[in-house]
């Protein structure tokens, strides 16, 4: 693998990760550009060295990937004191997806990536609009007094 692809698919990786990040940095999360960019070229590095150095199997590196990364994710989540509420998690999820995404750049599944970003961008722009529309037009019932 030549020096340039390699910049090539930790750059992407890092932008994928960065824009993620931009999002979540919009909407005052503590997990931004920086993290998500991150969390997307580590993903790509270890991918990327298997990948290179022909030893060992991708699909176990990436599966110990996504399931460590899932940790780092559930550091974000935060339950409410009275346990109805939860946030966190649409940031848990991005950082995981990204982990993903840093993984497909570094086996450069580049159909895959110029197809998955988008549809990620548009479920975060979209996603919370979509949620408030439907919660005004099917608002859920109260509870019965006593539960």
């Amino acid at each position: 693998m030549e020096t340039l692809e390699m910049a090539l698919r930790l750059g992407m990786a890092a932008l994928a990760g960065a824009a993620l990040g931009l999002n979540r940095d919009l909407h005052h999360k503590v997990t931004g550009v920086r993290t998500l960019g991150l969390v997307g070229v580590g993903s790509c590095i270890v991918v990327l060295s298997v990948v290179h150095l022909g030893v060992g199997d991708a699909t176990r590196v990436i599966q110990g990937v996504v399931t460590g990364v899932g940790f780092l994710g559930a550091g974000v989540i935060i339950r409410s004191e009275n346990g109805k509420q939860v946030h966190g998690l649409t940031t848990a999820a991005c950082v995981w997806l990204t982990a993903s995404i840093g993984a497909a750049c570094g086996v450069s599944e580049w159909r895959l990536i110029f197809m998955s970003v988008p549809i990620v961008f548009a479920i975060l722009v979209f996603g919370g609009r979509f949620e408030k529309w439907f919660h005004r037009q099917w608002p859920e019932p109260a509870e019965p007094e006593g539960k």
